[in-house]
């Protein structure tokens, strides 16, 4: 029937010719998981919709957009779409939808495993681009096995071309900071009783700045010059300090709160990471320019302040390789840096001079991710060793130990993180502890049980092409886990890619655009993770910089509260996320999955509150009004509104 139709389009305009889907380069379709595929599914099978087989078409995965430039050539589409069988009647759900020039010109309407495929016939006639999407409906992406079966374009002169899809240019909302001192960052500090106290106060505004302290207890100093407060504190206790900055233009002052006590990183953890940029190639010199670049860059003076080394520092077993060959142990049994660290110690030093603080890398089994010596039965002369090269944070990566577990128990799960947690406890220095299990098990539901501090909650997001849909992936289909955030203890969806990051041994753009961009710091900043960067953090340009360092967006992660959000309102392919705030006001997102720009309308009554409302747009840090009842925000494809919602002042 198709066929016929298509010959009826067809015949009606003189010298028409069609061209299939599986003709034009599926390279340039996105997928939510695995590669789209001509004329098979995305398992590589043949496509098979409710027992109905098709020789022809494109297999994918939800979310999937593949552009198609048509510059008014062609006159119909034709085909069918639907899930494909090879999901085996799998809780799935997807849907079609087919666009020209930013019009929704078909809509399949929400289809389910072993439903049929839907028909569809369109007129092109006039349409510059085609947009052919898959979207999950609403319920995660799992199985969402996405068919277009026997589609054809029909066409006049040009050939129909597939194309990347839009990129707009850089485009930088963050205002510039004052020069007058303004202090930022986290508004409470937790250290445990007799461990090293290190905090340099974030502030921004022209140097040189003096600092000041009212309040600030016995047993720390502060360095008028530097505004670095160092010291121990003996004994629990909680102590409310008043914060001075002052330059030549004026004077900055914030309330500030140092708890002494069993729970540390009282607000999400932020700072760098080395992998996405160095992989395991990372050496003592990378770090020490990155700590630099962490200065140079102004990103401490917002609140950044852990450098953290990830996998390829320790010695890699059987290595032929002189950097990464040598004796894993000395005689102790403590393990050893490979030879691109020469002297741990010096290089946390360093760190530390620079008022930042360092982290390390390992894994629970007998090797890392990339290879190199793990912890394994060595748990706690390990732990005893980072604490002697003076490191403040851990990331304790799975990896090998699934060999030890290969099919864990909950109680198998949790093992090696308490076992790490008690060394940690035993040594003289506060550790973050970050546990990299990549979600197994529903961590998020006992990562503090084991004394974790932040726990990944899924794969790493990685650098695929279509990073953007693993944010959203991986962002909004675990709204549930929002309910296990609390002050010490986060939900970490994964690091942020933005800037230059590692693509295939060399580093590259990250291949979000800019309105993407903005929404994954928005929805990281909503959901209070942590914030670690991983690009490339010493050639930082201004617009990168600029998503960074909101101070604004900032506060919203560092909300002493430190809620995250949840879904306030789920609509067609727009949500608002909201998040409560410790002044009683609200952070909102809305956010646009769709290809074209929508409107967003978040009510009162979604967000739970009544009356009229002052609100304010963070990434432009300015008011934007009162409103009685409700907020309707403009927002881009693929991109987000994010505002703070305040009582009117009375």
């Amino acid at each position: 029937m198709l066929r016929v139709l298509l010959t009826v389009l067809v015949s009606s305009a003189a010298f028409a010719e069609t061209i299939g889907l599986d003709e034009l380069d599926l390279a340039r379709m996105t997928a939510g998981w695995g590669q789209p595929r001509a004329n098979r599914s995305v398992q590589d099978q043949l496509i098979r919709i409710a027992g109905q087989g098709y020789d022809r078409g494109a297999g994918t995965h939800a979310h999937s957009v593949l552009y198609v430039a048509l510059d008014g050539a062609a006159t119909a589409i034709t085909g069918a779409a639907g899930i494909d069988d090879e999901v085996d009647g799998a809780l799935a759900s997807v849907r079609f939808r087919v666009l020209g020039d930013g019009k929704v010109l078909w809509d399949s309407g929400v289809r389910k495993a072993n439903d049929p495929a839907v028909p569809f016939e369109i007129d092109l006639r006039g349409v510059r681009t085609l947009v052919l999407i898959a979207d999950p409906a609403g319920d995660g992406v799992s199985f969402d096995h996405a068919d277009w079966a026997d589609v054809r374009i029909a066409y006049e002169g040009a050939r129909p071309e597939a194309t990347d899809p839009p990129r707009e240019a850089p485009y930088i909302l963050t205002p510039p900071a004052p020069r007058e001192p303004r202090i930022n960052g986290p508004r409470v500090f937790g250290v445990r009783p007799g461990s090293p106290f290190l905090f340099t106060i974030p502030a921004t505004g022209d140097r040189p700045m003096t600092f000041a302290a009212e309040g600030l207890p016995d047993g720390l100093t502060l360095e008028a010059a530097t505004g670095r407060i160092t010291g121990t504190l003996p004994a629990p206790s909680e102590h409310r300090v008043t914060l001075h900055a002052k330059n030549a233009l004026g004077e900055a002052t914030r309330d500030f709160r140092i708890v002494a006590g069993d729970t540390i990183a009282l607000t999400p953890p932020m700072g760098w990471n080395s992998w996405y940029c160095y992989f395991d190639s990372v050496t003592d010199e990378m770090m020490r320019a990155a700590a630099d670049a962490m200065v140079a860059s102004g990103m401490i003076n917002h609140g950044y302040a852990y450098v953290n080394i990830d996998d390829g520092w320790s010695v890699r077993p059987g290595a032929r390789r002189k950097s990464v060959s040598g004796e894993e142990r000395d005689a102790a049994g403590k393990i050893n840096a490979n030879n691109k660290f020469p002297d741990m110690r010096a290089l946390t030093d360093y760190i530390h001079s620079l008022g930042l603080k360092a982290g390390i890398y390992t894994s629970p089994g007998p090797t890392t991710c990339a290879g190199y010596a793990g912890a394994y039965q060595h748990e706690e002369r390990d732990a005893a060793r980072f604490a002697e090269w003076g490191f403040d944070f851990l990331k304790y990566d799975w990896c090998s130990y699934g060999a030890i577990a290969p099919d864990p128990t909950p109680e198998e799960l949790k093992a090696p993180y308490l076992t790490m947690r008690r060394a940690l406890d035993a040594q003289p220095r506060d550790i973050v502890y970050n546990l990299c299990q990549y979600g197994m098990g529903n961590v998020w539901e006992w990562g503090a049980d084991v004394g974790g501090n932040c726990w990944r909650t899924t794969g790493d997001l990685g650098i695929a092409t279509d990073l953007f849909s693993n944010i959203v992936n991986y962002g909004f289909f675990h709204h549930d886990k929002a309910w296990w955030n609390r002050p010490g203890h986060y939900n970490d969806p994964d690091y942020l890619l933005i800037g230059h990051i590692g693509w295939r041994g060399e580093l590259r753009p990250t291949p979000l655009t800019p309105n993407e961009q903005y929404f994954y710091i928005s929805l990281w900043a909503l959901l209070a993770a942590p914030f670690i960067f991983s690009g490339d953090i010493s050639r930082l340009d201004d617009f990168t910089l600029s998503l960074l360092t909101n101070d604004e967006v900032l506060e919203v992660d560092q909300d002493p509260l430190c809620r995250a959000a949840a879904p306030a309102m789920r609509g067609d392919l727009v949500e608002a996320w909201a998040k409560d705030m410790e002044d009683g006001s609200k952070a909102v997102g809305l956010f646009n999955l769709d290809e074209i720009e929508r409107e967003v309308r978040v009510t009162w009554a979604d967000l739970g509150v009544t009356g009229s409302r002052r609100v304010r747009d963070l990434w432009r840090q300015r008011d934007l009004g009162s409103f009685d009842r409700d907020f309707t925000g403009r927002v881009p494809r693929h991109g987000v509104v994010l505002v703070r919602v305040f009582p009117e002042e009375k």
